[in-house]
């Protein structure tokens, strides 16, 4: 028996989020499903994080224990022949036995893509929020610069479990444009807020827009000044990347 450590990348598509939730289709179902053909009997896979309905992830990180008799690359193979085409197992490793994906976590980074046009485009909407009217980059890029640091973020996010503490500490928060009009807003944080992101990247698109002043942001920032309400569409988010030590 030991304790598995596997990074996973999916489609949130068609997923209702990363959690289980009874029989509808979830990441962990998924992923559970077929550990139970491998002989697992466990009762519930760790995660780094649970992203929402319809949320992408390139870089999560599971943990299970599994009796297996056989190498990690044959597991990688064995899960990778049997998940649904929306899920695949990257990188399979043995992890130290008090190893978990969310507490040992030093920093989570997420990425976020925007393109700006007045009409959808179809084939980049399932990766990507369309935002119009267009928006000021250099406005959007001043606004990303204000977040790092350590900060109460509660205005833009509640705590994973009632009662939890909302300081956050953004170590890096960038836009880059990637194409004539679109740009992808990478952010790094040692944890983030539930919503927090999302949050983040509205505010900064309607201050682009000029629909939300960076004046109330900073009040956000350092005050707890309410923002306005809304969240960016979940099918641009994309979990990049979480970093142990």
């Amino acid at each position: 028996m030991a304790l598995y450590q596997v990074k996973i990348a999916y489609d949130g598509t068609h997923f209702f989020g990363f959690q289980r939730q009874g029989n509808v289709r979830t990441i962990q179902l998924e992923i559970e499903n077929v550990l139970y053909q491998l002989g697992w009997k466990g009762t519930s896979i760790l995660a780094a994080g649970r992203t929402d309905t319809g949320v992408h992830a390139s870089g999560q990180v599971i943990s299970y224990n599994l009796d297996w008799s056989h190498s990690c690359e044959a597991m990688l193979k064995a899960m990778n022949a049997k998940l649904p085409e929306d899920i695949a197992v990257n990188v399979v490793k043995v992890a130290n036995d008090d190893f978990h994906p969310r507490f040992d976590a030093i920093s989570r980074c997420y990425h976020y893509h925007i393109y700006s046009q007045s009409h959808r485009d179809p084939l980049k909407d399932r990766y990507a929020w369309c935002v119009w009217p267009a928006i000021s980059i250099e406005k959007i890029g001043k606004a990303s610069g204000l977040l790092l640091g350590t900060h109460n973020f509660s205005a833009f996010g509640s705590p994973p479990q009632k009662g939890g503490h909302t300081n956050r500490t953004i170590i890096s928060s960038e836009w880059l444009q990637i194409g004539s009009n679109e740009w992808v807003y990478k952010v790094r944080a040692n944890a983030f807020l539930y919503h927090m992101v999302r949050k983040l990247v509205f505010l900064q698109v309607k201050i682009g827009q000029g629909y939300w002043t960076e004046e109330k942001f900073i009040q956000g920032i350092n005050n707890q000044f309410p923002q306005m309400s809304g969240l960016a569409k979940p099918n641009g988010l994309n979990l990049f990347e979480v970093q142990y030590q």
